[in-house]
């Protein structure tokens, strides 16, 4: 058997927007390793396959709550649900999360409302609320619990026509790196994933199919990237995932911003792809 040194066999691991894309990838790897799971999102049905699917192989018991994590007191509720089962978290994956493309002023104020809620207020209070027995199961069983916050690579810079959307992975990378650091040595592993492109659903939940920041890695590469930080002795506060982001990644802090933008602006534009 392949032994690990991140190893979260016989532990309980919550992620949030299970039910597709790198949450459902994320959960068949934990599942891999021997983890129950607690998958929350929106659509019932597809949680519902994904927990039968990862009984079928894995043996594991998956509790579903369909949750949209957008409502105000969502994070409230599923805490108190998961007190009333006496489900204790060794590991957190805030993955759940949108982005919005097209020009600010015509986006829908509330759509921006809820993609600041789910993608930075819902990961804080969250974190927040499992933060104390995270560090409880870690003092007692380190390297078998973690949190992982998924980033992206628009964490790196500003990108024009997905403003808000940058700017929450801005906070999150920054956010996840500063509890890296309050969480060394406590045993509890803290890590922000930032991928690229990757082939999930986000563009067309985004709207912003036209646009190409390269060839999308597929979910299972995204997630051999994750483990491979976590399996480290020494996880990293953060990891890009794909050599060609983790080079853009270092490579914008060399442009300058003016010219950076400028070339973003172009790339991203709706009325340049729109004629086309």
């Amino acid at each position: 058997m392949t032994r690990f040194v991140f190893n979260p066999m016989g532990t309980t691991v919550l992620i949030t927007g299970a039910s597709s894309g790198l949450g459902a990838a994320f959960a068949r790897e934990f599942a891999s390793r021997g983890a129950d799971l607690v998958l929350v999102a929106r659509r019932l049905e597809r949680l519902e396959a994904l927990a039968v699917d990862l009984a079928e192989r894995f043996g594991t018991v998956s509790t579903v709550i369909p949750l949209d994590l957008t409502a105000p007191d969502a994070v409230n509720t599923l805490v108190a649900d998961l007190r009333q089962r006496d489900i204790q978290i060794a590991t957190l994956v805030n993955n759940a999360g949108f982005g919005s493309y097209g020009r600010f002023g015509a986006l829908e104020p509330q759509r921006l409302h809820n993609e600041v809620q789910l993608n930075v207020l819902a990961l804080t209070q969250l974190t927040r609320a499992l933060w104390p027995e995270l560090l409880r199961h870690a003092r007692t069983a380190p390297a078998t619990g973690a949190v992982i916050n998924v980033a992206s690579t628009a964490a790196f810079q500003p990108v024009p026509f997905m403003s808000v959307y940058a700017a929450t992975k801005a906070y999150v990378l920054s956010f996840s790196e500063g509890l890296w650091s309050e969480a060394k040595g406590t045993g509890l592993k803290v890590l922000a994933l930032c991928p690229g492109p990757t082939a999930t659903e986000f563009k067309q939940v985004a709207g912003s199919e036209g646009v190409s920041f390269g060839a999308p890695q597929s979910g299972a590469e995204v997630i051999e990237t994750a483990f491979r930080a976590l399996d480290r002795r020494s996880t990293p506060p953060r990891v890009v995932s794909g050599l060609g982001n983790a080079f853009s990644a270092r490579a914008v802090r060399l442009v300058p911003q003016r010219s950076l933008l400028t070339t973003l602006g172009r790339v991203t534009n709706p009325a340049r792809r729109a004629s086309r």
